[in-house]
């Protein structure tokens, strides 16, 4: 192995967790600050709890909401361009004459 390239590694790292537990364990960090541990976490607890850190649920509603708008807009607009799509050939000319006489 070569000499002074890796970092220091501390025994008695201190692990603090946003709910108020705290913990040691070995790392390279003197200490460490986590949101979630195993006294907090829904699948340790056994609770269901609800997270939204700044508003990511409504920020992917509202992107879906968007994409649907995009694509009926998008489907509409196919629409009116298949309607309005010019005869490319003689036939095609003279078949949407007779519809339009028929009509």
């Amino acid at each position: 192995m070569k000499a002074n390239i890796h970092p220091q590694y501390f025994n008695d790292s201190k692990i603090t967790c946003a709910c108020g537990n705290t913990f040691t364990t070995g790392s390279t960090l003197r200490e460490i600050h986590v949101d979630v541990c195993n006294m907090c976490h829904p699948f340790f607890t056994g609770e269901m709890k609800y997270m939204d850190t700044l508003g990511r649920v409504e920020k992917f509603q509202k992107s879906r909401e968007k994409a649907r708008l995009v694509t009926t807009q998008k489907i509409k607009k196919e629409q009116t361009k298949e309607q309005r799509k010019r005869p490319t050939n003689l036939r095609e000319m003279l078949e949407l004459a007779k519809k339009q006489a028929s009509s």
